[in-house]
């Protein structure tokens, strides 16, 4: 379904000690779709969402093709 693709975690963890993951943004991806894909169709991909724009330090839900998250371990 995306067309990104997560690269080596960076340094330093998430809480529960996981270490976040790198993803490269590609043109059309959402951080509605990236969550989705991560916590699956019936889970709530809102808390996911909020996680990834926390790592990331994002002010909004704007994405941008090469841009690169960190998002959290499902």
């Amino acid at each position: 379904l995306l067309a990104g693709r997560a690269v080596g975690g960076p340094p330093g963890t998430v809480a529960g000690g996981a270490r976040p993951e790198r993803y490269v943004v590609q043109a059309g991806d959402t951080l509605w779709e990236i969550a989705r894909v991560r916590v699956g169709p019936e889970a709530d991909p809102r808390p996911f969402v909020d996680r990834i724009r926390e790592l990331s330090g994002l002010e909004t839900s704007a994405l941008r093709a090469g841009e690169v998250l960190l998002v959290p371990s499902a």
